[in-house]
């Protein structure tokens, strides 16, 4: 399911710049992940889970400026974008997916039907993460290079893109030992998405009627602009966690639960 190398690169190309977020602008959609509250303001909902993800920027210091870059990047865009489109996520728990696992009913579901899901789980990704290290050499970082923003349907974030293919062909590797594991499918682990490297930098809140899409595109292109001027905007993949999460604002682990160092 996921592209080649070049065909990832001509995608997430594309999906920063100002004839897409024209696209996208009309499409977007409050995130059922979080609700108004009566002061104006909005609370993450339920929505527990587990995922394989880079440890987020509060567990983890070696990326610091590149996390640095989006917090303040984040902070001028809930300044300038429509007040309560985009419900920030706290800096802390900034992050890179490497694999979707499982989530809200299909993961209630599997905890209720199977008692063992969880440890069934941590093993089998310990399988996957051993064959990885079996095909790889420890201590060689993956690097990624930000892009620039990029619209999904219902958040924002910043879209990277690999440093060269050998670092692309590596986490196509691990996706492909964590959906291919047998014992994974039989828990009900399936890939659902093409591989999007990025980090969410918020949800959307509250869309306007009538949104000036013209305004946000000048808006976010100007940003990629700032972006591509900085330092700090490589980010390098050197761990891999599986963490569980209530909702959106927090992922979180045990100290024995499975880890993949590159």
């Amino acid at each position: 399911m996921d592209d080649t190398y070049q065909a990832y690169l001509n995608r997430v190309t594309q999906l920063t710049l100002p004839a897409m977020y024209q696209s996208q602008l009309p499409h977007i959609q409050e995130s059922p992940k979080f609700k108004p509250l009566s002061d104006g303001t909005r609370q993450a909902v339920p929505f527990p889970g587990c995922t394989l993800v880079t440890p987020p920027w509060g567990d983890e210091s070696e990326n610091g400026e590149f996390y640095t870059n989006l917090q303040q990047l984040q902070e001028q865009l809930s300044e300038q974008l429509d007040p309560g489109l985009m419900i920030p996520l706290p800096p802390d728990s900034f992050h890179l997916t490497l694999a979707d696992l499982i989530w809200n009913d299909a993961y209630q579901d599997a905890q209720r039907e199977n008692p063992q899901f969880e440890p069934q789980l941590h093993q089998r990704i310990s399988d996957s993460f051993q064959k990885y290290q079996e095909a790889f050499a420890q201590g060689n970082p993956i690097g990624w290079q930000l892009l620039g923003l990029m619209i999904m349907p219902r958040a924002v974030g910043v879209c990277l893109a690999p440093k060269d293919e050998d670092s692309y062909q590596r986490i196509l590797y691990l996706r492909r030992a964590i959906y291919q594991n047998p014992g994974l499918i039989a828990l009900g682990i399936e890939q659902q998405y093409h591989f999007t490297a990025h980090v969410t930098l918020g949800y959307f809140g509250e869309i306007p009627a009538h949104l000036d899409r013209d305004r946000i595109t000048g808006l976010l292109s100007d940003f990629n602009q700032k972006l591509l001027e900085k330092e700090g905007t490589s980010f390098f993949v050197r761990r891999g966690e599986l963490r569980k999460f209530d909702d959106m604002m927090r992922y979180y682990r045990e100290a024995d639960w499975p880890v993949l160092e590159f």
